[in-house]
Parts: C-alpha cells; structure tokens; sequence
C-alpha cells in the first residue's frame, strides 16, 4: 500500500463526466466569483528535497530538546517499549479514523474492545469507552455524566490540576452547571471543607489521585463523604500510579478519568494524547463516545459491534449523551500495545522505580537547600520551597541540559521523577542546585 493516492489529469475528467460536468470550473460554478482563485496560487515556488530537509532541520534546532526531564505536572516521560511505535506505525493503523460502518473493520473494532477491557482491569471498573481527546476532556465529561435534574452542583479539589479545573469550568459553563472548588489544606483536599459543601444539590464530587502536587489524597474517605449525601464520585488517576495503589474500583469511585499519556504516548507540545474513561455498571448508559461491545454473528462466530450508541451522530442533538466525535483510536492503540508489552509487572516496575527516584530526588534536593512543601506521602512529584528565585535556578539547570521541575510561585517548584531518571542524573541535578543555593 503507497503512503499518497495520486490520481492523472485522465482520472480526473473521467470522475468529472461520471457526476455529470466537463470541467472543474462547472463543479464550482455555484461557488462567487469573488470566492474563488485564478491562475497560479501565490505561493513560494517548489524546493528540492535536500533544501526542504535543510529547512526543516534549521527550524527543528530552535527547539530545545532536553536529554533530563525533571519536570510532569500532567505529562510524563517514561521509557516506550519498541514495539509500540513498530505496531501502531504501520498504515493500516495510522491512516484510519473509525468508519461509520463500523462492523466491516474488526480488526479496528477488536483493537478497541481490547483496550476498553485493559482500562477497566487498570481501574477496577465495569466498563469503559473508546477513549476521548485527553485527560482534562475526560474529567469533564465524567462529571457532566453525573448530573440529573435534582443534583446540578459540581464539586471539585482545588488540589487538582488547573488546566483540568479550567476544562469543567468551559463545559459547564455551556450548560449552566455551577462549579465549586473545595479548599485544599497542607497540598490536598480539605475533607471538613467538603463535609460543609456537600448538600442536596451536589452531583458529584471530583478529585485527583495523586493529585496535583503528587500527594495521596485520603480517596476512601473523600468517596465516603460524596455517597453520604447520596452524590456520585469521580476520580481523575495517573494510569502508571494504578499498576501499584488502589485502584478508582476499590475506593468505590462511580467514574475514572485520566490521562492516558503516560501509556506510551510521548511528550509532545500537550498531544496528540488521550483521555481514558471507565465507569461502574450502573454508570454505563451515561458514558460519552464509542463504545465497543463483543457478541457473535448468525454463525455463532465472535464478533465485534459500537454498542449504546448515544452519541449527536445516531440520536437528536439535544438528547445525545455527549459530542464526543473522536475516540483517539490510534492513541487507544498505543496504550493497548505499551499495556500488552509491559504487562501487569513491568508496569509496577515502572511505577516502583518512579516513585523511588521521586523520593530519593526529594531526599538530594533537601540536602541542597531545598525544602519539601508538604509532608504528605507523594507517588513520583513533590513540591519544593527553594531559597532562591526559580527562575535563576531553572535557567542555570537548563545551561547543563536539565529541565527542571515546573514553577509554581516565585520560589515553589513542582518535581517529577519517573523510571527513566537515574541516581547520577540527580546527583547531578543536586550539585547544581547546591551550587546555586550557595550551600
């Protein structure tokens, strides 16, 4: 199969006569004169391919590329097994978007179920869809899954991370929703504060796992509060962290949402990436974009079907579920190839040794005069209150190739370390910092 379809000047009057016109000028005659272009298009003339690769490779070097990541806050750096991008590059994969008559591709179809049933293995839930755009879609959509016509409030950890609160806030402004944050307190959600917040109106409360700061939030607790008062219970969760806490299943949370980024997925300028959504059996008919469900044909053969297909595209606008018009299918691919490849003990080598280097990170950098915020326990980020401006500090880790961890004040840095960093990494990184703390 050729990468580009070309067609001849032949082709071209041939498909013109068979929908009935001699000439493209006839195809476009309804279009305003002033609308349209004649002659040659005002464009730079054709290069040849050495000087196009010349270009490109100039205008690539104006990136910084740094070969130590120290920094998450929402994307991760972590180690992408080969047969990843070998699997899920070919052009069967890479060219496709569902097609509308979906039944006819099951091997698409079958990809996808597959990873619907990793995500739900992954977060202890009933059942999943076929993903949408990325993490902060994904919340959401969880928490509008929630709402009725007697619960309409939306409660939300201020402990989350801004870019998803921002998210909610843009969908349920359209749909008239109030959104409330509860207080954080010491890094994590304040729990009395919700105590006093949550009423008849709440439909649901939504926190992250670990959440912004990387600290554990008492997530059992927090859900306990929620069902009380009879509101449902979502959580946003780092799939990685999953392979070795309790899952969103456990704690008894009614929607998981997340950022499946760090499932084989490399940083790249925020995507293209994917939101992963699971939900309990009770949930299913409320969950957004496809879904794919397995059942056999006449023959009694396995087979593969969208299912409960509430989407704008099958029912009334007005009475769809969600807009979803997109399931990510080959990011869903690639977090099914990265889960099938690591498999349940590579994926909890890989979250031990994250949050190992995260700690030993937080243990080097205190040593250098630095001081860890909040003395909560934390997977693979912390936050650290340095003696100096963070922006000197970062700059001067960044003339060594460092790319330090993310700013949140004048003087507070958000860190992260994942398998892919090692100890003489941040023993370097240390001695930097020590250097420029004037330790």
């Amino acid at each position: 199969m050729g990468r580009y379809v070309t067609n001849t000047r032949e082709e071209q009057q041939e498909m013109l006569r068979a929908i009935g016109y001699e000439s493209f000028d006839d195809l476009y005659r309804d279009v305003p004169e002033q609308m349209q272009i004649h002659g040659e298009l005002k464009i730079p003339c054709g290069v040849s391919e050495l000087e196009v690769q010349r270009r490109m490779e100039a205008m690539a070097a104006k990136n910084k590329v740094f070969p130590h990541i120290f920094r998450g806050a929402g994307a991760y750096h972590h180690y992408i097994p080969a047969i990843v991008d070998s699997v899920t590059g070919k052009e069967d994969f890479v060219t496709a978007y569902t097609p509308y008559q979906a039944e006819i591709s099951q091997g698409n179809l079958q990809s996808i179920f597959e990873y619907q049933t990793m995500i739900c293995e992954l977060t202890g839930m009933d059942a999943s869809n076929a993903s949408v755009y990325d993490g902060a879609t994904a919340a959401a959509e969880g928490v509008l899954m929630c709402l009725d016509r007697k619960r309409t409030g939306i409660l939300v950890s201020a402990a989350v991370n801004p870019q998803v609160l921002k998210t909610i806030r843009t969908y349920c402004y359209g749909r008239n929703v109030a959104v409330q944050v509860i207080p954080e307190k010491e890094g994590a959600t304040d729990t009395q504060a919700l105590r006093e917040m949550l009423d008849e109106q709440t439909a649901c409360v939504y926190i992250q796992q670990p959440n912004y700061y990387g600290i554990l939030e008492d997530a059992e607790e927090i859900g306990r509060l929620a069902h009380e008062c009879k509101a449902k219970y979502v959580v946003g969760c780092n799939p990685i962290s999953l392979a070795v806490l309790k899952t969103p299943g456990e704690y008894q949370a009614d929607v998981a949402v997340g950022e499946g980024q760090p499932l084989g997925m490399p940083m790249g300028f925020g995507g293209p990436y994917l939101g992963f959504m699971a939900a309990k059996q009770d949930m299913l008919r409320r969950l957004p974009g496809r879904i794919v469900g397995q059942t056999v044909d006449s023959q009694g053969k396995r087979g593969f079907v969208l299912t409960l297909q509430a989407r704008e595209q099958h029912i009334r606008r007005e009475k769809a579920g969600s807009n979803i018009c997109s399931n990510e299918a080959l990011c869903a691919m690639k977090a099914s190839v990265y889960m099938a490849a690591m498999g349940p003990e590579g994926m909890r080598r890989a979250a031990i040794n994250s949050a190992s280097m995260a700690h030993y990170l937080a243990e080097k950098l205190q040593e250098a005069g630095c001081v860890v915020k909040y003395s909560r326990p934390f997977f693979h980020e912390f936050v650290t209150e340095c003696p100096v401006d963070t922006g000197m500090l970062l700059t001067r880790l960044e003339e060594e190739g460092i790319l330090g961890g993310l700013p949140l004040s004048g003087r507070e840095l958000l860190w992260c370390a994942t398998e892919l960093n090692t100890k003489e990494e941040i023993d370097r990184l240390a001695g930097i910092v020590k250097e420029v703390c004037g330790r």
